[in-house]
């Protein structure tokens, strides 16, 4: 059992509210999710502002706000990458799918399927990749909701993963959509707003030439520590012969976010990096050390092994660059989270504003990641063997009360991400499983019911896969999940909604290749070898880790063969 660290009572009551807050608003909006309309879309009145803030909340996980966060501060601008690679993928939602979505659906993905094929087929497709795709997006959740409550209540990981377990099953089991999408919302004004405050602080209190030290130790507070600083930045001091002041103690003051980046790009900075080797008894030793390297350097891409394909010659490196930045493209429009939003507004018009609002909110969040990677890099408490906290760290650089704010709603974010995501896949099993493909004919209520004991067990795997793929960086797992939904569900949907031509075996075949070449793909990977079954990486059979590139084309392809070969239906089928 991992060693709990001492508790800090400040954070404990924090967290408390805020959990208090979250379960009594689903014990009061719980009364108006009694009938399928307000449990799986929360009767479709939801105004587009307050769901284009809900699609930030529900968008901007764990991945997004710890993971992207952790990259930057360990590599620089290449966990900035993965926030362009996000953002680009709601210029597909907005362009693409957004009103058609919401035109022919009522309920969940396959509803927009069924509206046009009316095939069992189709919805069982499509259910089994929305249960797929929903755990894969699960898993990074989980595990960064278990890296968050080590520091912030001096608990075991375990533990962290078992609290959002709980309170999501409360959640959607008690007032689906409707209190999912006020958690959401509130959550995602909140994180903006704390992240705006920090990245605040970390201009106004700049930079000072600073020794590194141990990772795990703060610099002194309000100090934003680099090796070297540009002789410009301090007026006055004296430069060495290369141009840069090493004067311990020399500082910049108060930045502006321009100047912040030049002054960065100019210094000399020290990057941790860990090395690992193997001991005399065969057990893997990670050991951290800084690195000194030019700022101007850490803000282009490829210093991290995810992009290192940017730079390196290796064809097979640049494809795996090529294909995981395709599938942030192109997974956003995919997620079935995502996707169920577009019920909760009125209209299409509706759903394109709420779009435009997300966007918005989404965009603005990313700046500020950068400015909280290269803060943390530069004055936060690194933990070298868990990127998932640089964040937190750094807030609790500036004081407890903002440590405390801060891990909360992190802790939240990732709780109304979890929600949305347990909410899709139990509306999967209850309408397009039990409904739709067994044929039953559960009245409303019955399947509000049934999508209640779906929740149930949805969380309990997803506590189980938090623990398993604890030691991945979250960023790095929700690519993979971005994968499988790209493979799986956008080749069929664009098929659906905009090529006359397709049938309802072309459409299926579409989902269930691209989901299944997909999800082997990852799960045969070097990373999945090395992290999941602690097995060498030599030995994995794929060539590199993200699949996209190779699969979403080959759901494509056999979506179109077999639509070719098979006969359209003359007339739509009615919705089942």
């Amino acid at each position: 059992m991992e060693e709990a660290t001492g508790t800090d009572w400040l954070s404990v009551g924090v967290f408390a509210a805020f959990t208090v807050m979250v379960l009594v608003l689903s014990s009061l909006l719980g009364r108006r999710a009694s009938s399928a309309g307000g449990y799986f879309a929360a009767h479709g009145q939801v105004g587009w502002f307050v769901n284009g803030i809900a699609f930030a909340g529900d968008y901007l996980s764990a991945a997004s706000f710890l993971g992207i966060c952790g990259l930057i501060a360990f590599w620089g601008f290449d966990g900035f990458l993965y926030s362009i690679g996000y953002l680009a993928g709601w210029i597909v939602a907005l362009l693409v799918i957004a009103e058609p979505i919401r035109r022919l659906g009522r309920f969940t993905f396959a509803d927009a399927l069924n509206a046009r094929f009316g095939s069992k087929a189709v919805t069982l497709a499509a259910a089994i990749s929305t249960l797929v795709v929903s755990l894969f997006y699960l898993v990074p959740q989980m595990v960064g909701a278990g890296a968050l409550i080590k520091p912030l209540l001096g608990l075991p990981q375990w533990v962290g993963v078992g609290l959002v377990g709980v309170v999501v099953t409360v959640i959607v089991a008690t007032a689906g959509m409707v209190s999912t999408t006020w958690v959401q919302f509130i959550k995602g004004g909140l994180l903006l707003a704390l992240c705006a405050i920090l990245v605040a602080l970390i201009l106004g209190r700049g930079f000072e030439v600073h020794a590194p030290g141990p990772a795990r130790e703060a610099p002194a507070r309000g100090v934003g520590s680099v090796a070297g600083l540009p002789a410009w930045a301090v007026p006055g001091a004296t430069p060495d012969a290369d141009g840069l002041v090493r004067t311990e103690g020399a500082r910049t003051g108060a930045l502006g976010p321009i100047e912040f980046l030049r002054v960065f790009s100019d210094s000399e900075v020290a990057a941790w990096r860990t090395t690992k080797t193997t001991g005399a008894d065969g057990t893997a030793v990670s050991t951290a050390a800084p690195e000194l390297i030019r700022g101007d350097l850490l803000l282009q891409p490829g210093n991290s092994p995810t992009f290192k394909g940017i730079r390196s010659g290796s064809v097979l490196d640049r494809v795996d660059f090529v294909s995981l930045m395709l599938a942030l493209f192109l997974g956003t429009a995919s997620l079935p989270h995502i996707l169920i939003r577009y019920y909760t507004v009125k209209d299409v018009r509706s759903a394109r504003l709420s779009t435009v609002v997300g966007i918005g909110a989404i965009g603005s969040f990313y700046v500020l990641t950068l400015y909280l990677g290269l803060g943390a890099m530069t004055g936060g408490m690194l933990d070298t063997s868990d990127s998932n906290m640089a964040a937190p760290l750094l807030a609790r650089s500036f004081g407890s009360v903002l440590f405390a704010l801060i891990s909360s709603v992190a802790f939240f974010t990732v709780l109304g991400t979890v929600s949305g995501l347990v909410l899709a896949g139990s509306g999967a099993v209850a309408r397009d499983l039990v409904t739709t493909v067994m044929g039953k004919t559960p009245d409303e209520r019955e399947q509000v019911r049934i999508a209640r004991i779906a929740a149930l067990f949805l969380g309990a795997v997803a506590m189980a896969l938090g623990l398993l793929f604890k030691n991945f960086n979250a960023s790095f797992l929700v690519g993979w999940a971005f994968n499988v939904a790209a493979s799986a569900n956008l080749p069929a949907l664009l098929m659906a909604l905009f090529w006359k031509r397709a049938t309802k075996q072309g459409v299926a075949a579409a989902i269930m290749v691209g989901l299944a070449s997909s999800l082997a793909w990852v799960l045969l990977s070097k990373e999945a070898f090395e992290k999941v079954y602690g097995l060498p990486g030599t030995d994995a059979l794929m060539p590199f880790s993200q699949p996209a590139v190779v699969t979403v084309p080959l759901g494509a392809i056999a979506g179109i063969v077999v639509s070719l070969l098979t006969t359209p239906q003359k007339k739509p089928r009615p919705e089942a």
